[in-house]
């Protein structure tokens, strides 16, 4: 029997469950793929926000990737909360050397859902100098990407801005109100449009890493970017949709393995005029 794809996510611990390692787990689950982590912080939160938070020593981070790496194979990454500047280049260290060919899904995950922030200085540094460079595609959502950027600018304006040579952005729109999201992906030259109706008025904790991980899955079964994106918002819309309120803040997402088919027929994609 051929082995399953090994799917490594590098993220913070949610005590909630509901993001982090805890959802990008999940989501590897329901896609039949093999999780594999390493922790770089410990929250203390649930679905009202974070109380606490510990970042773990940068060595015993880089001890985890290299317990993984001669081991185990990684066939894709998601990278979520780094925390501190001297974990965020334990991590590009080791994706410019032995993970130079694994595709990688970077979420810069500045604040909390809650608005907590999770990032340091050093590390936000270390984002926009080193990580973007590295990775196959960043998944900033608009305040996000309008923070590493440095301006206000429309999600096309903001992707190329933060976009490096051979590397994408994918700017999430569900940060906004309106009743239809658009998500924006830049590669290159071109801007691919997702659009799709929003599904809840309130927050839903953990849609952001659980897109990214979704992606991984995708770019690591070697699906072209596009199609790749298209289907982690599917799988991601289909999780919203099975959302629950166990706690007394935002809801929590299920996982179910159905929702790993990643169904698009209310997906509406549209590319942008290539630029000359």
């Amino acid at each position: 029997m051929s082995r399953p794809l090994c799917l490594l996510t590098i993220a913070g611990s949610d005590s909630g469950g509901g993001a982090g390692v805890q959802a990008d787990l999940k989501t590897f689950a329901a896609h039949a793929v093999y999780g594999l982590s390493v922790v770089t912080s410990i929250t203390a939160q649930n679905t009202l926000g974070v109380t606490d938070r510990l970042d773990l020593p940068a060595t015993l981070v880089d001890r985890q990737l290299a317990a993984v790496l001669e081991d185990l194979p990684v066939d894709a990454i998601k990278i979520g909360m780094l925390g501190g500047g001297a974990i965020a280049r334990v991590v590009a260290r080791r994706l410019a050397g032995p993970l130079a060919a694994v595709p990688v899904v970077l979420d810069p995950v500045l604040l909390a859902g809650s608005g907590d922030p999770l990032l340091d200085e050093e590390a936000f540094e270390v984002l926009t100098g080193e990580l973007f460079g590295l990775a196959t595609v960043a998944t900033p959502n608009l305040p996000e990407a309008r923070a590493l950027a440095g301006e206000d600018g429309e999600p096309a304006v903001l992707g190329r801005a933060l976009a490096r040579p051979g590397s994408a952005v994918l700017v999430k729109g569900g940060h906004g109100t309106d009743e239809m999201v658009e998500d924006v992906l830049v590669v290159g030259e071109d801007v691919h449009r997702f659009r799709h109706r929003r599904l809840r008025s309130g927050k839903v904790h953990g849609t952001g890493c659980t897109l990214a991980a979704a992606l991984a899955v995708r770019l690591a079964r070697g699906d072209e970017l596009t199609a790749a994106v298209a289907g982690a918002i599917g799988y991601v819309r289909q999780a919203i949709e099975g959302s629950l309120r166990l706690g007394r803040g935002q809801w929590v997402m299920t996982h179910p393995p159905e929702a790993a088919t990643g169904e698009t027929s209310g997906i509406r994609i549209a590319t942008d005029p290539r630029l000359g």
